[in-house]
């Protein structure tokens, strides 16, 4: 997977990395294929299941590398960017993201993007591939699975369209989140125990969505979240 060392047959060179994933078995599965650090180079030192966590863990770490799932529990990726600025920003030793997620929804990959992370990537890399992208990360480099590669370079060179759905674009984070998964159809109690809120909170949030996307009942929420690939 890396370059080895004559003398010792390890990789030449380390990468300390972080896990960010609501899923602990996909954690494990992470750390079992890319953490084998005397084959990879790649030393996992710390994991975290939603935003919280994963903002103590990466501020007292201090990795090089995050691999970072967009949909968590507390605000998503993008809250742990917003909250992890000023490590992205550091002179010495920038903390870098490469979000490694199941979506491949242009919305995921752009908003990640615009908060700071490196690339994108989806979960059906493989070992190799993902430890390759992690030190390219680390070095400074972009690092997308092919077509997502296409969603920034719209977004971010397109002069003539905005890169963001301006209906999407009203609603909070936490509000995107529990659109998502009405339209995935989950009940309240489900999407209140994912996120950790109270029921009461969920239709506190579904009504601002409805009203703010002006639409009448979680069906035609639904249709509006699969119309744009959002499920």
């Amino acid at each position: 997977m890396t370059k080895t060392t004559e003398a010792t047959g390890g990789p030449e060179r380390r990468v300390r990395v972080v896990l960010v994933d609501d899923h602990r078995m996909f954690r494990t599965g992470v750390q079992a294929e890319i953490g084998r650090t005397e084959e990879t180079g790649v030393e996992v030192v710390g994991e975290a299941a939603d935003v919280d966590q994963a903002v103590t863990v990466i501020t007292a770490t201090r990795p090089e590398v995050v691999l970072l799932d967009v949909h968590l529990p507390g605000g998503g990726g993008v809250e742990v960017l917003r909250r992890c600025a000023p490590l992205m920003g550091a002179v010495e030793n920038p903390v870098r993201f490469l979000a490694l997620s199941v979506s491949d929804a242009a919305e995921d990959v752009i908003g990640v993007i615009r908060g700071g992370a490196r690339g994108y990537v989806t979960k059906t890399i493989t070992g190799t591939d993902l430890v390759d992208s992690v030190f390219r990360v680390q070095d400074g480099d972009a690092v997308f699975s092919p077509r997502l590669a296409g969603f920034v370079l719209d977004a971010f060179a397109s002069t003539d369209a905005p890169p963001v759905d301006e209906d999407l674009d009203r609603l909070t984070q936490r509000e995107r989140e529990v659109l998502r998964l009405i339209a995935r159809g989950y009940a309240y109690k489900e999407i209140a125990k994912q996120l950790f809120i109270s029921v009461k909170t969920v239709e506190s949030h579904v009504s601002a969505v409805l009203r703010k996307l002006q639409l009448s009942n979680r069906h035609e929420l639904t249709r509006w979240a699969t119309a744009r690939r959002l499920v």
